[in-house]
């Protein structure tokens, strides 16, 4: 694959979780950083896995993390506060840059613990299938994971997202509740897909995307992806092996101790 950019989103503003890219994160090196840090770690090594013509950029609107990833070593570009979500974040970087790249891997700054098998296999997958506006990846809900949603759910909490596909594994439908339904205590079924915060593009879906604007469903759930079903863009899963730790996402204070945990527990498993 050549000329792909990787480019993180990171904004300061949640209401989840106000300025969770700058929260303090302890890695398995005793070492505290900025949460967006551990993610930029994760996108520099996808990008060794697609190829070397992949680069990789913050694209934020706030001046703190811009100084802070520039600190750390990272390529940062502006992009204007009007962007609702990171995938407008992504256009607007695009326009800023004035690249036009062959894919546009958008590895959203809460999602730490991302593989790079699951980049390349969602590279892959729109790569091969030129019909798709977007590729993103999920992961079958282990027990541990479909605790974690519903803990989440029970105490009020919006945690992660779920999804729902055809045969033929296109998007049918995502959610921040648990789709489709699993009554608390039963035995999880394998249609339960956890969706991870990792997309790929080509560069006129985005334009496509940023062109259609918000729609309801989207405002809603607060899902930037249902955006692209709304506008009839053909969106593909890729149903990737999940790694050898749980792929938990920093959406609330809550997350920073399993994911420090998470860290810790995949460094163990990397060779000496």
């Amino acid at each position: 694959m050549a000329n792909n950019v990787i480019i993180v989103p990171a904004r300061l503003a949640s209401s989840r979780f106000p300025a969770k890219p700058l929260a303090p994160v302890k890695g398995p090196d005793g070492l505290v950083r900025p949460a967006l840090c551990y993610t930029w770690m994760a996108a520099c090594s996808a990008a060794r896995a697609l190829g070397p013509d992949t680069w990789c950029v913050i694209a934020t609107d706030d001046d703190g993390i811009a100084q802070m990833a520039k600190a750390e070593g990272m390529e940062v570009v502006l992009t204007p506060t009007a962007c609702t979500n990171g995938t407008e974040r992504c256009a607007a970087a695009l326009e800023v840059l004035g690249e036009k790249p062959d894919l546009v891997v958008n590895l959203q700054g809460d999602a730490p613990l991302t593989p790079p098998a699951m980049v390349a296999a969602v590279a892959a997958m729109i790569t091969s299938n030129p019909d798709l506006a977007m590729a993103t990846a999920a992961v079958r809900a282990s027990p541990v994971i479909l605790d974690h949603l519903q803990s989440d759910a029970a105490a009020g909490r919006v945690g992660g997202t779920t999804v729902v596909c055809s045969k033929s594994g296109r998007a049918l439908y995502f959610s921040k509740s648990i789709i489709p339904h699993v009554s608390p205590g039963s035995t999880p079924l394998e249609s339960v897909l956890l969706h991870l915060g990792l997309y790929a593009y080509r560069p006129e879906a985005l334009a496509d995307y940023s062109a259609h604007g918000p729609v309801p469903l989207e405002l809603q759930e607060g899902l930037e992806q249902l955006r692209f079903l709304d506008a009839g863009l053909p969106v593909g899963v890729a149903v990737c092996e999940a790694p050898g730790w749980e792929m938990i996402e920093l959406n609330n204070p809550t997350d920073v101790p399993l994911i420090e945990a998470e860290l810790a527990r995949r460094a163990a498993m990397e060779p000496a």
